[in-house]
């Protein structure tokens, strides 16, 4: 029996250099189906965004995708796949992503384990940061507030030591508690992840894309959850599957930028993604192009589906430039303060 703080056990799980989950030769692909997973529409819908980007920032001479979490190369693979030949001549793809370089992946794209620096275009993080560990607190009955431990083996847990100064802070400004039994995750790890990610874009657009919630929404009893094989399991942080917890996404955007919080539903549908059947009429003119079209219909409507896909939140922030033109109009937008 080991036990630990929620944060080193969740580290230990996912990312050791020997059977850290992450470190699989399978992928996350082999456990849990994502947006990317669930139909090409999404990597169309990111090559789309890419596009606007690229006219925002006036064509750069080299423009830069830099997928975070990039799993095993499917987003870049298939946004590559749609781009036309002069944006493809500029492009500098990246993936950042802790595992080997995966076989297959166009050659131009540079496979890196942390984001780069300096660099202009789009950063787009799938399901990225619900992987970044986090410790748990709890409320004692006394009313101190302690951090929860957990048994690496079983995956119970017990209260831990009083926490910090620092996540006592956090969870003031952030994630307010009260009583006994009130439960925080401290949302500092990830809020430091994604401004490290984004302080590399000289110019350009961060989009964060992950279930989460904002003030006034946190879960009351924590969000960690375990997945294997394409099942939900106890998250139990010994290798053996995926640990993730829902992202605080007010917390996690970075101050000074323009900003909006929006679901997967309403940015994809203003990219052009929809779940609407295609008209009878072409069955008859065109049966194949009607079978395709439907075929895309049902996939747009399970990435926009807001019990499902559609119900992730996509952070946008734009660093130096034009909000692109596809999500200018959404409602939401505001400048953060520092």
């Amino acid at each position: 029996m080991t036990w630990m703080r929620w944060a080193p056990a969740v580290e230990r799980a996912l990312y050791d250099p020997v059977g850290g989950f992450y470190r699989r030769p399978e992928g996350p692909a082999g456990h849990f189906r994502t947006s990317v997973h669930a139909s090409p529409g999404f990597a169309r819908a990111v090559g789309r965004l890419l596009l606007e980007v690229d006219e925002a920032l006036g064509r750069p001479e080299e423009l830069a995708l830099v997928d975070v979490g990039a799993g095993r190369g499917e987003l870049l693979t298939g946004v590559l796949a749609g781009l036309p030949g002069e944006v493809l001549a500029r492009l500098r793809p990246y993936g950042v992503e802790i595992a080997p370089r995966p076989a297959g992946l166009p050659s131009t794209a540079l496979w890196t384990d942390a984001p780069p620096r300096g660099v202009t275009g789009l950063l787009f993080a799938n399901e990225w940061l619900d992987n970044v560990p986090l410790d748990v607190g709890e409320v004692d009955e006394e009313g101190v507030l302690r951090y929860r431990e957990v048994d690496t083996a079983t995956g119970d847990q017990r209260l831990g030591e009083p926490v910090s100064a620092a996540d006592a802070a956090w969870a003031e400004r952030w994630w307010p508690v009260g009583g006994p039994g009130d439960v925080v995750e401290f949302g500092g790890p990830r809020d430091a992840a994604w401004a490290r990610a984004v302080a590399g874009l000289e110019r350009g657009l961060a989009v964060a894309v992950d279930y989460g919630h904002t003030a006034g929404r946190r879960p009351p009893y924590g969000t960690y959850a375990g997945f294997r094989d394409g099942r939900e399991v106890a998250p139990v942080p010994d290798g053996s599957c995926d640990v993730t917890a829902h992202v605080a996404l007010d917390a996690v955007a970075v101050p000074g930028l323009h900003s909006l919080w929006t679901t997967q539903r309403e940015a994809l549908r203003a990219l052009g993604v929809s779940g609407g059947r295609p008209p009878l009429t072409l069955a008859s003119t065109d049966p194949a192009a009607y079978l395709r079209a439907l075929a895309e219909a049902g996939e747009g409507a399970e990435l926009t589906d807001s019990g499902g896909l559609g119900g992730f939140g996509w952070l946008v922030q734009a660093v130096r430039m034009p909000v692109p033109p596809s999500l200018e109009n959404l409602p939401g937008w505001q400048t953060l303060g520092p």
